[in-house]
């Protein structure tokens, strides 16, 4: 199995560009949050305000207790005021309840629309994106993306945002009521807190790089998973299931590491303003005591701030937590930005040109390309093929056979040269046009968790189910067809047991039904065998009737027929010619030919 990805040392990222791509996504959202906002902020002013009622409360209670009734010497205290002011204080915390929650409903909101949307954009981005980058790219990274990363996003916007705001209104507003109440003890409240600030800052600082390296890694581990569970009967054929398992153990220890290096760091947070809370609980209630004693304060106020510190305290945890999660949005955003502003296709708006009615005339004209610039791979194809030609390209692996068709379909732009079809340039008319005007069979098949009807009719609403059971009918399906529990209803997932060549020959009919005007096929018949590969080369002999297609073949049986046969080697064509004037040159066609039909003595 592959190795994990290596790379440099985790290093702190742009926090603030990747919060300005969140931002940007919730622009959208801006007048709810904004009211999410207000209501985390009363909600948190109504707790403010709460320890001002608690000290009246206390007052009046203290109050009658000092002026008893002279005629009976019991307690004179006000229940009318006592009950007025209880009442006041449960509508308050009810009120901020009611407010907190509707903040919280509405940031949910918000989280899950964020992440929805940002799933869009990566799914269209991926349509978007020219193939040289998957080529580059690991599958399971770019899953983890649309994932791990966007899952992240949408709960720390979900947390942290109104943990944010209902701490920072709270440790105002309790910064400005302390004061309001005694100012020597509001002092001695925030200096004995001053060192959360300072603590949480460095902490922080610290952290950010491990948030980063950890979402990182997390897709390392996707894409090992990803590449190692697909292919486990290649795994297992090789007995090289501790390789992998290795391979997978070091992918895995590099994410825990990390993890607990970001756990750590925000895990920090809780007890250190634990710390500083109860720090600050004594330091008030010894300067409290000592106001207290001197006659300068009243012992409501001492239970006013013993109330208030416990609320100031507290939102320094909350926000060292939502910067916690901020920290780790900010991570996972930056995976998501840098994947949405990858180079994308060049922009095709402004063409207008549209070839509809095909002849198949292709003419390839001293064709240069390379996948890497450092590293050409065609250096000067040219050739012409002619309308209801069957082009054979035949060679040895790597000769730049699949190349040719991947230009064909401008899968990727040619650095020098140019392709036309009917005279016309490919780079004058869009590429969903040329998709449009070629059908397509890859060695490698694909088939989606769908029906059998969705998979053969795939781009294609408007078939009937006797033209695809007539083609099913020509490919050899019929029999697999009917042997299906629900026929073209059957859904093909897990529970359907599919051979590689079947699979093979659903994607022939497929292309079958598409019935495009041009035709390439790579390796088509590479799944099958050779008593089906006949039936499919009659059924190919009427699909290519009348059509330019282009064959790649390693089974040299199955090209005999084909108007032109290309050789190549080197990214260069070395021969060119049909079947028998290929073989009369006694080239390397011939060597290549007779390699698979002549036994060795």
């Amino acid at each position: 199995m592959p190795r994990p990805m290596r790379g440099p040392a985790p290093k702190a990222k742009d926090m603030k560009k990747a919060l300005k791509s969140l931002v940007g996504y919730c622009r959208k959202y801006r007048v709810i949050i904004c009211i999410a906002i207000v209501c985390s902020a009363i909600s948190s002013i109504f707790a403010v305000i709460g320890p001002d009622y608690i000290s009246d409360l206390t007052a009046t209670i203290i109050d009658g207790v000092k002026r008893p009734d002279m005629q009976t010497m019991k307690p004179r205290v006000d229940m009318d005021e006592i009950q007025r002011i209880a009442l006041t204080l449960v509508a308050i915390y009810a009120g901020s309840m009611v407010l907190q929650y509707v903040q919280s409903f509405i940031m949910n909101y918000v989280g899950c629309s964020v992440g929805r949307k940002m799933r869009t954009d990566i799914n269209q981005k991926i349509n978007r994106m020219p193939l040289k980058y998957f080529d580059s790219h690991n599958f399971g990274d770019t899953l983890s993306r649309v994932t791990n990363d966007v899952d992240s996003i949408s709960q720390s916007l979900n947390m942290s945002v109104g943990t944010l705001v209902s701490a920072l209104t709270t440790l105002i507003g309790c910064t400005v009521m302390m004061f309001v109440t005694e100012w020597r003890m509001a002092f001695t409240a925030i200096g004995a807190s001053m060192f959360g600030f300072m603590a949480m800052g460095v902490v922080m600082s610290k952290s950010q790089k491990y948030f980063s390296a950890r979402q990182q890694s997390l897709a390392e581990v996707n894409g090992h998973v990803e590449e190692y569970y697909a292919g486990q009967n290649i795994v297992r054929a090789y007995n090289s299931e501790e390789r992998g398992l290795a391979a997978f153990r070091e992918s895995n220890e590099k994410l825990r590491r990390h993890t607990f290096r970001a756990e750590f760091f925000g895990g920090l947070m809780m007890p250190l303003m634990s710390f500083v809370g109860n720090f600050g609980y004594v330091a008030v209630c010894v300067v409290g005591a000592a106001l207290a004693f001197d006659g300068k304060i009243g012992f409501d106020v001492v239970v006013a701030f013993m109330i208030y510190i416990r609320l100031f305290t507290s939102p320094l945890g909350q926000i060292g937590q939502g910067f916690t999660g901020i920290q780790a949005a900010a991570a996972a955003s930056e995976r998501v930005t840098e994947f949405l502003e990858e180079e994308e296709l060049t922009d095709e708006s402004g063409k207008t040109k549209v070839i509809t009615d095909v002849k198949g005339d292709i003419s390839f004209r001293h064709i240069n390309f390379g996948y890497r610039e450092d590293k050409i791979i065609i250096h000067d194809f040219s050739a012409d093929i002619k309308a209801g030609q069957k082009v054979a390209i035949v060679g040895p692996t790597g000769a730049g056979k699949t190349t040719i068709v991947n230009l064909l379909m401008r899968f990727y732009e040619l650095n020098k040269g140019s392709i036309t079809v009917d005279g016309t340039p490919l780079t004058e008319i869009t590429r969903e046009n040329v998709h449009d005007i070629f059908g397509m069979v890859l060695q490698d098949t694909w088939l989606f968790e769908g029906t059998v009807r969705d998979n053969l009719t795939y781009g294609r609403k408007e078939v009937s189910d006797e033209k695809i059971l007539d083609i099913c009918r020509q490919c050899g399906l019929e029999h697999f067809i009917n042997t299906l529990p629900e026929g073209l209803d059957t859904v093909l997932n897990d529970n359907v047991t599919i051979s590689a060549g079947q699979k093979q020959l659903l994607t022939i009919a497929r292309a079958m039904i598409e019935d495009a005007p041009l035709l390439i096929l790579d390796e088509a018949t590479s799944s099958v065998d050779t008593r089906t590969e006949v039936q499919i080369q009659k059924a190919m002999n009427i699909l290519t009737e009348n059509r330019t297609s282009f064959v790649i073949a390693h089974r040299l049986s199955t090209i005999r027929d084909a108007d032109i046969i290309i050789y190549m080697r080197d990214g260069d064509i070395r021969e060119l010619g049909t079947h028998e004037e290929l073989l009369a040159k006694n080239g390397m066609y011939a060597e290549l030919y007779n390699s698979q039909f002549v036994a060795v003595g």
